[in-house]
């Protein structure tokens, strides 16, 4: 790395504006970012640009570079950390970042702290929230297996700061857990309305059906694929960390599942994803495995509109439009933003 490029790094960890304190646009910006999804794209003049996502802890912006040569280009991480020079600007109704400078940098671990977004929950309050949660089990084999997940100590401490997902929601630092303590509560909520619903196996289904991301996914600097995420995927090792805890249970409490208990347990992990395309291994086919999936969608899809429609940053202007931009992860469409009744 350039001497340059050291200042840089340097400069940009001290006295840093982060995005969610950005300001009514055009306001210069200068320092440290994550990097995502960067692509060289092609302007109707033919000259290459470069589109990216810009984030840190507080939150990500959508980024253009409208003259970038393609060494340069090649240069940087499609997935990592940047230093920035640029302007923000307006564009239909969204924040962007007009770039005017980007070198790649590797930050120093005070820099990781501010470049990584984290849960605004402390994990070991959500943590506590859902083992509460867990100990409503009733059926004593169930009880024991989940007691099988909670002692293993190295898994849940991945489990306390794994994001949820790579890019979309709750792609943040404890966000896996976030997420399952939110769908905890929901089915908490949603099973009593049908009484002849399996609680147990929906909350269990529930608290199992991510875990397998916590393998799946690299989140130490930018969140990525592991290997055995590229390779396995956190839905079959989810069913595959089912079988190997219930062999443990069974060795060390001396407690054996019911019969079909297991195979409908990993049915519910398989099949979260609802359908084939979306990654399912299977359709869900029992009445906890559609419920899982439904609350699972819930609240993916829920939290990913109010991101996108309304962010955390509350500012203090307008950049004018009603709508958001087309969100790929909501079928493409574009989410109207006004609160009527504020």
């Amino acid at each position: 790395m350039s001497q340059l490029s050291l200042e840089k790094q340097s400069q940009s960890g001290n006295g840093r504006r982060f995005i969610a304190e950005f300001g009514e646009p055009p306001e210069r910006v200068a320092g440290a970012f994550s990097i995502n999804n960067a692509q060289l794209g092609q302007t109707r003049a033919g000259k290459p640009y470069l589109r990216c996502l810009l984030g840190d802890r507080t939150g990500e912006m959508p980024a253009r570079m409208w003259s970038i040569e393609e060494p340069i280009f090649r240069r940087l991480p499609t997935e990592g950390f940047v230093y920035v020079e640029g302007e923000t600007q307006a564009y239909q109704g969204e924040m962007q970042l007009i770039i005017h400078v980007i070198e790649p940098i590797e930050p120093t671990p005070e820099q990781l702290r501010d470049l990584l977004p984290c849960s605004k929950r402390d994990p070991e309050e959500m943590f506590a929230e859902l083992t509460k949660l867990l100990d409503t089990l009733e059926h004593p084999a169930m009880k024991a297996l989940a007691q099988q997940y909670l002692n293993d100590k190295f898994l849940m401490d991945a489990f306390k700061r794994c994001p949820a997902a790579k890019s979309m929601h709750h792609a943040y630092l404890g966000g896996l857990l976030e997420h399952t303590l939110n769908l905890l509560n929901l089915a908490d909520r949603v099973c009593p309305l049908y009484p002849k619903i399996s609680r147990d196996l929906v909350m269990m289904g529930l608290f199992l059906h991510d875990l397998g991301k916590t393998r799946e996914l690299s989140y130490d600097k930018v969140f990525t694929y592991t290997d055995r995420g590229e390779l396995i995927g956190h839905i079959v090792e989810g069913a595959i960390m089912l079988h190997d805890k219930s062999q443990t249970m069974m060795r060390e409490a001396g407690q054996r599942l019911p019969a079909g208990a297991l195979t409908v347990l990993q049915h519910i992990i398989i099949s979260h994803h609802g359908q084939p395309e979306f990654g399912a291994a299977k359709f869900p086919a029992t009445p906890e495995a559609i419920l899982v999936s439904m609350l699972d969608n819930l609240d993916a899809k829920t939290t990913m509109s109010l991101s996108a429609a309304r962010p955390e940053r509350e500012a203090g202007f307008t950049m004018g439009g009603n709508f958001t931009e087309k969100q790929w992860a909501l079928d493409n469409v574009k989410l109207y933003r006004p609160e009527v009744l504020k």
